[in-house]
């Protein structure tokens, strides 16, 4: 069959009755050949038609409800114009909505869908799922992580353009997108510093990536002024709300107001929890004896504390965004992105559970 116009679109196949409207309806309505109007839907109409025949010809395709057909488009382009989208673990997250809309608005924006699967931590799933993906021809792929960590890179995922999200790669070979957890920690000794506070503790954490970075980066911003934490006021007791109340009564249970920290960074929101739980119980009062900043301003919770917690944010929609547009842009050049990673900093939430040092 020959091509209209030259411009082998096969966008004006509808069966008979299908009531979409075709690009030919929008040149009959626009008073323009079939041609501009593939100009215009192409990206092609810069140095080819004015500025007035272009608004004209898109005038004409929203009286109609006229949309280029993402299918022709795709052939043309040899791209489906869908990216997949494989995660760990993070349905099951509280901030996977928050990475997911950022994907999902940004590669909406550049005319994408977004492919989610989710493999409940199954590394065969991880493998099937990126096989399945590549079956489909989509464009490239994102694989994010529920939680900070280094992870095997997918089998198959180096056959497509790929970036990863809120993890790192175990063998470095492909760009990456995670929180700035050290800048994280250095912002929230800020927090307390600006507020005069000098004897400060930093409660819960384990041995992963974030845990380590939060608390390097605290203790920077404190040895800058001069600061040194006592060891015994940076108890590892884990990620839980339970973890947070137990580091609390350790440093603080029997301890004198003179003896004791007035300003705690929590390595979540959850441990900031429990502190704030073990300070009722021990009758300090937050923020009047005692400082708490949290991390992660968890969705249903951070703001719903008693006080409101004031905390460092997870960027993880910003991290979608960031990452969507990596590969994105990968795909638009056909380049693969150096093995690189980027660091998305993590804003402050400012709530009610910081104050002034006391001063009595």
């Amino acid at each position: 069959m020959k091509a209209a116009d030259g411009m082998g679109s096969t966008e004006e196949k509808q069966p008979a009755g299908s009531g979409r409207p075709t690009s030919r309806d929008v040149a009959r309505l626009a008073g323009v050949s079939h041609t501009a109007v593939s100009f215009v839907f192409n990206g092609r109409a810069e140095g080819n038609l004015s500025p007035a025949t272009q608004e004209r010809i898109r005038q004409a395709a929203a009286q109609l409800g006229y949309r280029p057909d993402p299918v022709a488009r795709g052939l043309r382009r040899r791209r489906t114009a869908v990216i997949g989208l494989v995660t760990d673990e993070i349905a099951s997250s509280p901030f996977a909505g928050r990475l997911l809309r950022g994907a999902m608005e940004t590669a909406w924006d550049r005319e994408h869908l977004v492919l989610t699967v989710d493999s409940g931590g199954d590394r065969a799933k991880e493998d099937a799922a990126v096989a399945e993906l590549l079956d489909r021809r989509v464009d490239g792929i994102i694989y994010a992580a529920m939680s900070l960590r280094r992870v095997r890179v997918p089998e198959g995922l180096h056959r497509t353009h790929s970036v990863l999200a809120n993890c790192l790669p175990e063998d470095d070979s492909l760009p990456s997108v995670i929180p700035a957890e050290r800048a994280g920690g250095r912002t929230a000794a800020r927090l307390l510093l600006e507020q005069g506070h000098r004897r400060v503790a930093m409660i819960g954490g384990q041995d992963d990536i974030a845990s380590v970075e939060r608390l390097r980066g605290f203790r920077d911003a404190l040895r800058a002024e001069g600061i040194t934490v006592p060891k015994e006021w940076v108890p590892r007791t884990g990620g839980e709300i339970s973890s947070g109340h137990e580091g609390a009564l350790r440093i603080f249970d029997g301890a004198s107001a003179d003896r004791r920290p007035t300003g705690v960074f929590c390595y979540n929101d959850r441990v900031a929890a429990g502190v704030l739980h073990a300070a009722t119980r021990l009758g300090i009062a937050v923020p009047g004896d005692l400082s708490v900043v949290g991390y992660d301003d968890q969705e249903h919770m951070a703001a719903y504390l008693t006080p409101p917690l004031t905390t460092v944010a997870l960027p993880h929609r910003a991290m979608g965004e960031a990452a969507t547009r990596l590969l994105l842009d990968s795909i638009d050049t056909g380049r693969t992105p150096p093995a690189t990673t980027r660091r998305i900093a993590c804003p402050v939430i400012s709530r009610a559970s910081v104050g002034p040092v006391p001063t009595r």
